[in-house]
């Protein structure tokens, strides 16, 4: 547990690094552009290559000791950075934030690289929980990587408006920089034991097949997928429109404080989860607090008032360490060790190229059809009953009916037979053979 916790940390100061230059590049772009378009397509192409990205690192995590993988997404991600630092010396920020340009497209694509690698580590973490901790705690220790995912949110959305704000673009970037090196050199002190994973010759650079035969043994496992998946489908709508409502309602500055704060939610969870546990069903406590986030989701906008909006936020991610942790826990205990950094690839990639999908899509639509209807005489008389009247009711539209979808389809998966089937799967006394093993430290 130790070490369990030694990694937890560094891997903490890690996200919390990327994430605060992640919702800075989101927050200096509709700044400066003003546009919902833009963030929509930064937030869905930044979920484009952690989809894009996911199975490869899931193959990695499998074919190298997990401290190396850990290393290499952190030295390639400083080296993003540190490119993305030379672009902004370059050039203006007038020639930055032209989204017409070239210049805009490679300096938001090397951050968001820079970015979408370090989820190599959140899936590297995400194993050494079955190799460091006893699996009747696995639930706590997954409960404690909320908690610390939710601290890094809280963290950074504070952070990251304060920089923009105050410091400016440049800035911000400089203080990555140094944090991440910073993290690196912390993480070459650290010693995960480990044996060093079998090789395979001429294997696949990313191990598909390889993914979906793990996920092919456990029956009701790619039912999980598919259902988290669609969560992710309606998350896109809060990842395209999320940072543009709150922005009308708040100064950057603030919009970081009430993030930050909200985002305890975040951390009240996962502590909460790291205490209790889930349940001895962990599949029927995720569909259950779905629903929840979903009802969350459908009224956090259902007026235009800042203190509705916070606390709704602050509920939907009290909720999500719980759901995410849930996934984790079943995967960890059905899933061979030898495979899980597959599995937990195929995972990211499948459940993330959802979200980029409604992004890219509700994004351009709520900005040309939605918002403008709403802003009309015709969508006043149509919703203004159920909305009211105020600030960006059309983006309000969009997050009511989404809500109402997740949360329909939250209730027809308790009546399905995949749910019966992983359900009864998870409840076996005994994890499949070679599940899960202790690993002994390399000699």
């Amino acid at each position: 547990m130790r070490t369990f916790l030694q990694v937890l940390v560094n891997t903490a100061v890690a996200n919390v690094t990327t994430s605060f230059l992640w919702f800075a590049l989101t927050f200096w772009v509709y700044l400066e552009t003003r546009s919902v378009l833009a963030t929509g397509i930064v937030g869905g192409a930044y979920m484009l290559l952690v989809a894009l990205f996911g199975m490869v690192f899931g193959t990695i995590v499998d074919r190298y000791r997990k401290h190396q993988a850990m290393v290499f997404a952190s030295a390639t991600s400083l080296a993003a950075f540190a490119v993305a630092g030379v672009l902004y010396l370059l050039q203006p920020e007038s020639v930055l934030v032209d989204l017409g340009g070239p210049w805009f497209w490679l300096f938001a694509g090397v951050i968001l690289f820079g970015g979408v690698i370090e989820n190599m580590r959140s899936i590297a973490l995400s194993t050494t929980v079955t190799l460091l901790v006893p699996v009747e705690r696995h639930a706590n220790a997954n409960g404690l990587v909320g908690s610390v995912q939710g601290l890094t949110f809280a963290v950074t959305s504070v952070l990251s408006g304060l920089a923009v704000g105050m410091l400016g673009m440049g800035w911000t970037l400089l203080i990555s920089i140094v944090c991440t090196a910073a993290a690196l050199v912390h993480l070459l002190t650290l010693r995960i034991p480990e044996e060093q994973p079998k090789r395979v010759d001429r294997a696949p650079l990313v191990d598909f097949r390889g993914a979906i035969g793990a996920i092919r043994l456990v029956p009701g496992l790619f039912a999980l997928l598919i259902f988290a998946t669609f969560n992710n489908l309606i998350g896109g709508v809060y990842l395209a429109l999320m940072d543009a409502y709150g922005l009308q309602l708040f100064a950057v500055e603030w919009w970081g404080v009430v993030l930050g704060i909200s985002s305890t939610g975040f951390i009240a969870g996962g502590l909460l989860v790291a205490k209790l546990g889930l349940g001895r069903n962990p599949i029927r406590t995720m569909l259950l607090l779905v629903g929840a986030t979903a009802i969350a989701g459908a009224v956090f906008t259902i007026r235009d008032a800042w203190l509705l909006y916070a606390v709704g936020i602050w509920a939907y991610m009290a909720l999500i360490p719980a759901i995410e942790a849930a996934e984790q826990t079943v995967i960890q205990k059905v899933v061979p060790f030898e495979t899980q950094g597959r599995v937990f690839g195929f995972a990211q990639a499948f459940e993330s190229a959802a979200a980029p999908i409604t992004a890219f899509v509700i994004a351009p639509l709520a900005e040309f059809v939605i918002i403008p209807y709403m802003d009309s005489g015709a969508g006043q008389a149509a919703f203004g009953w159920l909305l009211g009247d105020g600030v960006a009711r059309g983006i309000a539209l969009v997050f009511f009916f989404a809500g109402i979808v997740m949360l329909v389809v939250a209730a027809l998966a308790f009546a399905t037979k995949s749910y019966r089937r992983i359900s009864a799967q998870f409840a076996a006394p005994d994890p499949p053979e070679g599940a899960a093993p202790r690993m002994q430290p390399a000699q």
